[in-house]
């Protein structure tokens, strides 16, 4: 367990073992979620980078024409 220390102005440093395992870059922005008194921060990431996930998937199979507005 890696542990960090908050700063005078509630910065933290993210471990480079932690920035290796979770491919961040500089400059890469993070969304931070505070729930049952756990903080977790996760990578933001564009919608766009998203596109080709799934290859061979086709939208169609996956919402019935009747669940579309």
């Amino acid at each position: 367990m890696t542990r960090v220390t908050v700063s005078s102005k509630f910065q933290i440093v993210i471990p480079k073992e932690i920035r290796g395992q979770a491919r961040l870059k500089k400059g890469e922005r993070l969304v931070a979620l505070f729930k049952d008194g756990v903080i977790t921060l996760v990578p933001e990431h564009p919608l766009k980078s998203l596109r080709g996930a799934f290859p061979g998937m086709d939208a169609r199979d996956i919402r019935d024409k009747r669940d579309r507005a």
